[in-house]
């Protein structure tokens, strides 16, 4: 799970990211010494920053400039500022995004998700294949194989397969796999995910695989 921290002086604005964040399957994180940034940085240990422009005692810039001398975590300023002096003083403080205000929150998290996937990617260099009751998922060629059989996949039916092979037994969100298939800033939305699954469990029915993907009622997905 990726934590957000959350440098926000405006209360409700900060607890409505949150929220946002916390739905779409984030731990978050909201600062409360705005004279000591750096330092609940350190302690939090977050993954992401989202950092206001205008904040008390120093702002988001200087704070930015800060954080850059500790760590290249991702950086995505929030303001109500929008010249182009503020724009280029965030990228040149060391920032990788930044979006005006108002904002809309699918935006804003289709960004997160990028720069997350961008930092943190996952990466199977020295993993050719995941094998899970008797199924075989080929990490390089992107096929799925069982009892001698092998059905090609789109690009988002791999993305779903891996996902929930990656963590056998366990149930995962719909929001997480919606998560998983978005590209740079693509929204992928609920009924795109429906569409892959119902695709995806087609043929592995084909396959003779009748209840490979099982559903937890009102939460998600999983293989067992």
């Amino acid at each position: 799970m990726y934590k957000i921290m959350i440098v926000e002086d405006d209360i409700s604005l900060s607890k409505n990211m949150s929220d946002g964040l916390i739905k779409w399957g984030f731990e978050t994180y909201i600062a409360r010494d705005f004279g000591n940034i750096s330092a609940e940085f350190a302690d939090n240990k977050p993954n992401l920053i989202i950092m206001d422009v205008n904040l008390p005692q120093y702002d988001g810039f200087y704070w930015c400039g800060r954080i850059r001398e500790l760590s290249k975590i991702p950086i995505i300023f929030v303001s109500s500022r929008d010249t182009n002096m503020d724009i280029i003083m965030a990228v040149n403080t060391g920032a990788d995004d930044y979006i005006t205000k108002p904002f809309s929150m699918d935006i804003l998290i289709a960004k997160i998700n990028a720069l997350l996937r961008r930092t943190y990617a996952y990466s199977d260099e020295n993993i050719d294949y995941l094998e899970c009751g008797g199924v075989i998922l080929n990490l390089v060629d992107k096929a799925l194989l069982y009892n001698e059989e092998k059905i090609e996949l789109t690009k988002n039916e791999f993305k779903v397969i891996l996902l929930l092979m990656k963590n056998r037994g366990k149930a995962i969100s719909r929001e997480r796999i919606m998560r998983a298939l978005w590209e740079d800033d693509n929204f992928i939305n609920d009924n795109t995910l429906t569409v892959s699954i119902n695709r995806l469990r087609m043929k592995l029915k084909d396959m003779g695989l009748q209840d490979f993907i099982m559903t937890k009622k009102g939460f998600g997905y999983f293989v067992s």
